[in-house]
């Protein structure tokens, strides 16, 4: 399905900065960005998209499930596609690389956690912080 014809099955126009914004998170190298990083995208690709513009584009894709947003330490709010698939994530607390998991086992566990307690689990969202492998490494030799 094409960009412009999902916009418009989402309920939103197909504008410019919706289009040129959606076309900066399929063609990232790295899955999360914050409001900040997609503005810094546009501006190197000469795009004259306004700040306010990004973070209300941003909410509009959140609204409209086509963004998922995460807050890590640190407090900013960061955004992926949303490909369907859940997963959680393990955060650096020294570089800030995230990476995404999924774990059968922890997701049944969640869920028996939440029944044992009375809830009828609708969504989590699971962050582990620790230190990554490389800034282990660089630790160890510095």
């Amino acid at each position: 399905m094409n960009d412009q014809l999902e916009l418009k099955n989402m309920g939103l126009k197909a504008t410019f900065p919706r289009l040129k914004i959606l076309d900066i998170f399929r063609k990232a190298e790295t899955r999360h960005h914050s409001a900040e990083d997609v503005y810094r995208a546009l501006i190197a690709e000469d795009v004259d998209i306004g700040l306010a513009t990004v973070y209300r584009v941003l909410t509009q894709f959140e609204q409209a499930g086509i963004l998922l947003r995460s807050q890590f330490d640190g407090g900013k709010a960061v955004f992926e596609l949303n490909d369907g698939d859940h997963h959680d994530h393990l955060i650096c607390t020294n570089c800030g690389r995230v990476v995404e998991f999924s774990d059968a086992e922890i997701e049944k566990r969640q869920h028996r956690i939440a029944k044992e307690n009375g809830f009828s689990l609708e969504s989590h969202h699971m962050m582990l912080y620790g230190v990554c492998p490389k800034c282990l490494e660089s630790k160890k030799t510095g």
